[in-house]
């Protein structure tokens, strides 16, 4: 048995990018920041904060709910399952992207 699951709580990092690739079926994209302090690494310093980017991708309903509702700054709770794509850009280097596939969209705070 294997388990493949994320749950993040963070703030939109910006407006979703909805597209169609087939008709009717919307897909959206956005970034998410999540923060954790970290301690100082001095003692009696102060912590810092490190805020990590997470790409998250959502199909369907959900997508649907991201380009009506999620905006800029608002708090969400997701789940989904992490994927890793692997692209070439223009000048034929194949990069590697680490993305959520979201299954579950709560919001946290109102839109803004």
């Amino acid at each position: 048995m294997s388990v493949n699951k994320v749950i993040l709580i963070g703030n939109v990092g910006k407006d979703p990018d909805v597209r169609y690739p087939q008709p009717g079926q919307p897909v959206a994209s956005f970034s998410l920041a999540t923060n954790e302090r970290v301690p100082s690494a001095t003692p009696g310093g102060d912590p810092t904060e490190r805020t990590e980017w997470h790409n998250l991708v959502l199909w369907g309903k959900n997508a649907e709910l991201a380009e009506r509702y999620v905006r800029k700054g608002m708090q969400l709770y997701v789940e989904g399952k992490l994927r890793y794509r692997i692209w070439e850009d223009k000048n034929q280097i194949k990069r590697t992207v680490a993305e959520i596939y979201v299954d579950t969209l709560q919001f946290l705070s109102k839109q803004q």
